[in-house]
């Protein structure tokens, strides 16, 4: 018999928000068709390191396990991306397993993602109608511009396009990619639309576009492959023709 296949992962832990990182080392059997998921799930059930230390069970987000909600990002061997698709055949070992620096970080490998729910929340990215009453059916949207704001849709909001992003970090008000894009998805809608001007007025300010700095990573890094820098260049033509709007319309 050869010897047992194994698998080793290298995790950075933290035990609270104000204590400092440390590094842990795990080696599991290995498993065909394992994903960072089910490594950390084994360590859970057996949380003893290389060296035969027993530690605490490591903690990290997840929830659907299918990249749909974007719970489980980490940064993998240096990279931001979904623990759950992120298969161990395809990755080199020791694998690297560390928390996402753009958000603080609560526990081990679990962040704090409030900076991009609040970012969202000042876009208003949703459609604020009163669903107190049937309305009927809202207006249509035309098939070409149904499917590139379906793809704008796919977000969810995992927070990868802003680790990846060299503009949003604790010194920069930069709301990220991903709530500007939703800002897009939002102002296409038909019915979306009434609150155009307040998004972008609101992505005209601190914050907004003009704290991106084009470095393309967050489109090269995005699980659902969303085209974010289309999405914000189209902003910027948008909110260009804002400025003039409310410029002329004052009273200049």
């Amino acid at each position: 018999m050869g010897e047992q296949k194994t698998v080793t992962l290298q995790i950075e832990r933290q035990d609270d928000p104000n204590s400092p990182s440390y590094v842990e080392e795990f080696t599991l059997p290995y498993r065909p068709n394992m994903n960072i998921i089910s490594a950390l799930m084994e360590i859970r059930r057996n949380p003893v390191t290389s060296d035969g230390k027993k530690t605490s069970p490591v903690a990290w987000d997840m929830n659907c396990l299918e990249e749909v909600c974007g719970a489980c990002s980490m940064v993998i061997n240096g990279k931001p991306r979904q623990s759950c698709t992120a298969l161990i055949d395809q990755l080199e070992q020791p694998v690297r397993l560390e928390p996402m620096r753009t958000f603080p970080v609560v526990r081990d490998l679990q962040v704090d993602r409030s900076r991009m729910f609040d970012s969202l929340k000042k876009v208003k990215a949703w459609i604020p109608i009163d669903g107190t009453y049937d309305l009927g059916p809202g207006p249509r949207m035309p098939e070409k511009k149904r499917q590139w704001a379906y793809e704008l849709s796919k977000c969810m909001t995992c927070g990868v396009c802003l680790e990846a992003c060299p503009n949003v970090n604790s010194k920069s008000d930069f709301i990220g990619p991903a709530p500007l894009s939703q800002v897009r998805l939002f102002n296409s809608h038909p019915t979306g639309e009434m609150n155009k001007e307040e998004r972008l007025q609101e992505i005209m300010g601190d914050g907004g576009l003009a704290n991106c700095g084009n470095s393309q990573n967050c489109v090269q890094s995005c699980p659902k492959g969303i085209p974010l820098t289309t999405s914000i260049a189209a902003l910027n033509r948008e909110a260009t023709f804002q400025a003039f709007k409310d410029f002329f319309g004052s009273d200049h």
